[in-house]
């Protein structure tokens, strides 16, 4: 198979596992870069990653490294898919040793803890107005994705060209990848959908029914929306893949550590054991308080946002978040 394009993937996690497997089968040669030798050297000697994706093994045109300045020298495309937490100070490393001409996307799910930013607010920062860059978002279990079953996504970025360029990188037989230039609402629900996912969660931890699911699916795809619309992302956005496709994905499959999450609180366990279990970053904990922040900036209301931070952060019983959802005055659905 002809090699189309070498592209590098920082973040060797399940998800930048699979998205380096889907390039790699694509046809692209692809190098796939972890920051910690600890983590990265069983996936160089077993050629598959075992703590997340097991039974998996890499293609030959997929390389693994620690050296960032090698794993991004003469790459064509640089894809980001480390957790939000560790965007900014991954950028900064990056901005020493990238190419004015290599091509930039990222598949982070999450406001910038601490900030509340966007994180094409923090790629701007780092890297300056003028450099294309693209997000990508929508419903994809990453274990699904590197098992190859049908997924699609949407790449988002300011220039249509460039986000048709990333889409092409990831469309193949198994992948479709539909294109916007709704950066803003595209990278709001990934963000949001991990908050209620948690809702969800917990409610069917405390032992709630498909109604109660529903409910907060629904609801919670209205506040988004609302969020969303409020900071410039279009309404068409919340209605597609990266809206309700990655929100029903979200919160109703075990797949998602933030579902787990939520699962776990309404268990009655600590959060602390919670992510303890799970293993792995669930960002909707973080992001419960940072897309309230935004709310709030924007004098918006997300009654289970709220009712999620209140819980994780603020010590609030999960059934008494319940009682005061409920306890909400009456009012028009469409209001």
């Amino acid at each position: 198979m002809m090699l189309s394009a070498t592209v590098t993937v920082l973040g060797a996690g399940s998800w930048g596992t699979a998205l380096a497997l889907l390039l790699a089968r694509n046809g692209h040669a692809v190098r796939l870069w972890g920051h910690d030798p600890q983590e990265v050297a069983p996936l160089q000697q077993e050629r598959e990653n075992r703590l997340y994706l097991p039974g998996i093994p890499f293609p030959a045109s997929l390389a693994v490294g620690v050296d960032l300045e090698v794993a991004v020298a003469d790459a064509d495309w640089v894809l980001l898919a480390t957790p939000s937490h560790a965007y900014r100070a991954t950028l900064k490393r990056l901005r020493s040793v990238l190419q004015t001409t290599t091509g930039l996307a990222w598949a982070t799910k999450g406001l910038e803890p601490g900030s509340g930013q966007f994180l094409h607010e923090v790629t701007i920062e780092v890297l300056g107005e003028c450099w294309p860059m693209a997000v990508i978002s929508g419903p994809s279990f990453a274990g699904e994705v590197a098992r190859c079953q049908p997924t699609a996504v949407t790449v988002a970025a300011r220039s249509a060209d460039h986000a048709h360029k990333v889409a092409r990188l990831l469309h193949g037989s198994n992948m479709r990848a539909y294109t916007s230039t709704d950066i803003i609402g595209v990278e709001l629900g990934g963000a949001v959908k991990n908050v209620l996912a948690i809702a969800t969660g917990i409610a069917d931890g405390l032992g709630f029914g498909a109604n109660a699911r529903a409910a907060l699916i629904t609801r919670g795809l209205a506040e988004m929306t609302r969020l969303g619309l409020a900071a410039g992302g279009q309404r068409e956005t919340f209605m597609g893949l990266a809206g309700v496709g990655d929100l029903v994905l979200t919160c109703t499959d075990n797949q998602s550590r933030n579902r787990r999450f939520g699962l776990a609180i309404g268990r009655g366990e600590t959060a602390s054991a919670a992510f303890a279990a799970i293993g792995q970053v669930v960002e909707g904990a973080a992001t419960a308080r940072e897309a309230l922040r935004l709310a709030q900036a924007y004098d918006v209301e997300m009654p289970i946002t709220e009712q999620v931070d209140r819980v994780l952060h603020h010590g609030q019983d999960p059934r008494r978040a319940v009682e005061v959802l409920l306890a909400r005055d009456l009012r028009s659905e469409v209001a």
